[in-house]
């Protein structure tokens, strides 16, 4: 088949969604198929920030006027068109003529403009633009959903027919396996871990992503066990000012230790080491972190909510995300179940081999282009 990709603008650094769309670009090259990535140029955003001010409406004009009609010219080629995330629905209108397909992964950012995510504030400006990418969905000729969970909002609010809808799970975009413990010792050593026991989270500081209680969950199981020589390892984004004040009130400073710019291999050894992951989101489009823990040997205690018990299936272990005492609790209960924990996460993790994520598409892309 010939397949066109369409991938995100670069200068919007969505690492993510770059990792999907080359993860699809190589597995379907693999397979003979020919395939190509497309995303817009970077013409005249090179002045500020592609997120704030004059740098923002710039990198607007790239993607919303000037790359439709790049997009239809290379359309042509295609046997099939996938727009591999919903936030370039806009590009759906340019699209018509065309087999195509779009790939949602959340639709949280239009759940917010909506106001139906408490704490996540939309903008004037921020309506807008989700209510384009709205209009935009409701044009797709088909929309694939990561998780059963986004598949029930997409219906809810976008209204499409059960037969233009289907799940397919995202596969691992990496390799991740367990790292041999000397090769691990290495990677903490440059993070500036010390040795010994640690928990990890990893993540941003979205309202849904409910980050804030990592740490109360922590000082509730020191306290509930008595283990005070245990630390709490947080990756991804800054520490807000409410999670500082909290570690510093509590005395836990010298117990947290916080890393910003986590390289692969890093984040490969942090879940290898690491005694468990804690992953209390309130909302998901899929759970990514999930998986990456559970491939590499480490136990998951995430929230009781779709979609994350979807991904984690059998593998994880589920708490209640709005209570720090009662999430400590099913850690400390079910920490002495930790090998068989992480035995059952290598289990759950063969339902998201690339290869099955690559035929559901190749089956998705064929019966478009027929019918087409």
């Amino acid at each position: 088949m010939k397949i066109l990709l369409i991938g995100n603008y670069p200068a919007d650094r969505q690492y993510s969604m770059q990792g999907f769309a080359n993860a699809l670009l190589t597995g379907l090259a693999a397979q003979g198929h020919e395939v190509r990535l497309l995303t817009p140029e970077v013409h005249l955003q090179r002045i500020g920030s592609p997120h704030h001010g004059i740098g923002k409406w710039l990198g607007y004009a790239d993607k919303y006027l000037l790359f439709p009609r790049v997009l239809r010219k290379a359309s042509v080629w295609a046997d099939v068109v996938h727009i591999c995330d919903q936030g370039n629905a806009i590009y759906l209108n340019s699209l018509q003529d065309f087999p195509h397909l779009i790939t949602c992964h959340d639709l949280l950012a239009l759940r917010a403009s909506l106001g139906e995510i408490p704490g996540w504030n939309t903008g004037r400006s921020g309506r807008v633009y989700q209510g384009l990418i709205l209009r935009g969905l409701k044009r797709a000729g088909y929309i694939i959903c990561d998780s059963e969970a986004t598949s029930r909002d997409v219906q809810r609010l976008i209204g499409i027919d059960s037969d233009q809808i289907s799940r397919i799970f995202v596969s691992l975009l990496q390799s991740y396996q367990p790292m041999p413990e000397l090769e691990s010792a290495g990677h903490l050593r440059e993070l500036g871990i010390p040795e010994g026991r640690f928990f990890f989270h990893i993540g941003g500081n979205q309202p849904y992503k409910n980050r804030v209680i990592v740490p109360q969950i922590f000082q509730a199981y020191r306290r509930l066990t008595k283990d005070m020589e245990c630390k709490l390892v947080m990756a991804g984004a800054k520490l807000t000012p409410e999670m500082r004040k909290y570690i510093a009130q509590e005395g836990l400073t010298e117990h947290v230790f916080e890393r910003n710019d986590v390289k692969a291999d890093q984040l490969r050894a942090l879940y290898s080491r690491a005694v468990c992951l804690i992953f209390p989101s309130l909302y998901e489009g899929f759970g990514l972190p999930v998986i990456e823990a559970q491939a590499s040997g480490c136990p998951v205690f995430t929230s009781d909510r779709p979609p994350l018990t979807e991904v984690g299936g059998a593998g994880a272990v589920y708490f209640d995300p709005t209570d720090p005492e009662t999430a400590a609790q099913t850690i400390a209960d079910n920490l002495t179940d930790r090998g068989p924990m992480t035995e059952r996460g290598f289990a759950n993790v063969q339902h998201f081999a690339p290869e099955i994520m690559l035929s559901r598409y190749l089956e998705v892309y064929q019966s478009i282009a027929q019918r087409h």
